[in-house]
């Protein structure tokens, strides 16, 4: 039979959809644009109108049998709109069931979604204080004080309700009874849930910083490290150690540690990467335009540039974020010197993919198209790499075979003293051994995640 409302047809009903999502996509914060969507309290009003409408239409079409088969049809019809590639991923789960809770899904996409300034919140406040009081007004005398004790009852329901849930667990499908709420009970229930998200994020962000900072103070201070040195320095440290092939010392090799753990474990690290996770979720043509439209080349100001790079490498990296947090929380002290880590690179004792059917398929991967883009994006210039945290390349360019041989290339020239468009040390002109400089650190981080753990290029999180 399909659909079969008397009063509209279905293309009617889903012309009028499209318009709710239209209202929804604003809700979340940003005109098609890219500006901010702004709100009054009269479109919020205008907004919760046509949502109310909705739950109202799909509320009646799911009580009654005879509808059953318009709403599986439409349900079918919202499935094929919301599967199109230009849909608001945000909104794909869009169906008739959250449409019978429409206001509550527009109330989390405006108190949610949206950085919520106190302009917009005060808009959202007015907005469903005025049109409850006009309800009340009908059968209450007194709508004020009714309305002042119907929110003080409600605030103490969702302060209750939020105390005892987690963000994840608190409801968001209404019963069919919500259909029976004010406004500011839907909007109390949303705001209190932000604030429970918003606590936990900080606490959250609170333990990572003092996990970052103790990375950053684990290494031994200076003096220590002076101690260290001199120590090795006496005659009873075998002349071996002396000599200009030295052991990295534990001090060098901890601080090096911190350093990289400092690195992935702050805040902007963290952001950059749940970003560029976001980023990279989209097919490889979408993501590509997106960075398209920013005209990023080496002309831009070297600020964007190093960004975008900086993001690519993350991206590259970010489904196996979990794994080198942990190899890099395991990895122990090695006395390995720098000059043999480096050769041990240089002669390549890992595998690196190096048949075309391999490349072929590197290609075909999400990581493979990302970094496949950032060699578009250098265009050769592999010293711009040199402005990425050393763990960073060190963890993401391997899976590239061309751009990681690159790489080596610039750390043998930089090695061995020739010429070169960068210089991260003066050892070769000082006569120094490499291993307490930039360079240093940059061979080791190679050796740590490359040469100890070859499993983290294919993302194996062994214990």
């Amino acid at each position: 039979m399909g659909w079969n409302h008397p009063d509209i047809s279905l293309e009617e009903m889903m012309k009028l959809i499209e318009g709710f999502v239209d209202i929804l996509v604003l809700a979340s914060g940003y005109q098609s644009s890219g500006l901010l969507a702004r709100w009054d309290s009269d479109n919020i009003k205008r907004a919760f109108q046509w949502a109310l409408f909705f739950e109202n239409v799909f509320r009646r079409l799911s009580s009654l049998d005879v509808y059953q088969e318009s709403i599986q049809e439409l349900d079918a019809a919202l499935s094929e709109m919301t599967s199109h590639p230009s849909f608001p991923q945000g909104l794909a789960d869009l169906s008739s069931v959250t449409l019978r809770r429409a206001r509550s899904f527009l109330s989390e996409h405006l108190l949610h979604n949206f950085p919520l300034r106190d302009l917009h919140l005060r808009a959202v406040i007015t907005a469903i204080v005025e049109m409850d009081l006009s309800d009340l007004s009908q059968p209450e005398h007194d709508c004020l004080n009714a309305y002042l004790n119907n929110l003080t009852l409600q605030s103490r329901i969702c302060m209750r309700d939020t105390s005892t849930s987690s963000p994840d667990l608190t409801p968001t499908v209404q019963t069919e009874k919500s259909g029976t709420d004010n406004f500011t009970k839907i909007a109390l229930h949303e705001l209190f849930r932000r604030q429970s998200s918003v606590s936990c994020v900080s606490v959250i962000e609170e333990g990572l910083d003092v996990l970052s900072n103790a990375m950053r103070h684990s290494s031994r201070t200076d003096s220590v490290s002076s101690l260290f040195r001199e120590q090795m320095n006496h005659e009873t440290v075998p002349a071996l150690l002396r000599s200009a092939d030295a052991l990295v010392d534990v001090v060098t090799w901890n601080r090096w540690k911190s350093r990289a753990l400092s690195y992935f474990l702050d805040k902007r690290t963290i952001r950059m990467v749940s970003g560029a996770s976001l980023i990279f979720s989209d097919a490889n043509a979408q993501w590509q335009k997106l960075f398209g439209q920013l005209h990023i080349s080496e002309k831009s100001s070297k600020n964007d540039l190093h960004q975008a790079i900086e993001l690519l490498l993350l991206g590259s990296i970010a489904s196996r974020w979990n794994c080198i947090i942990e190899h890099l929380m395991s990895a122990s002290y090695d006395s390995v010197t720098i000059s043999k880590q480096y050769h041990v690179l240089a002669n390549s004792v890992f595998e690196i993919s190096q048949s075309s059917h391999q490349i072929e398929e590197i290609k075909k991967s999400k990581e493979g198209g990302i970094l496949d883009y950032l060699m578009g994006l250098l265009g050769g210039q592999i010293h711009l790499l040199w402005k990425s945290s050393p763990a960073l390349a060190a963890v993401s360019l391997p899976f590239w075979p061309t751009l990681f041989r690159l790489y080596l290339s610039e750390i043998e020239i930089q090695f061995k003293g020739k010429p070169s468009m960068i210089r991260c040390c003066s050892c070769i002109q000082d006569t120094n051994e490499h291993k307490d400089c930039e360079l240093a650190e940059r061979i080791w981080c190679l050796y740590i995640f490359h040469v100890c753990r070859s499993q983290i290029i294919n993302g194996a999180c062994g214990a």
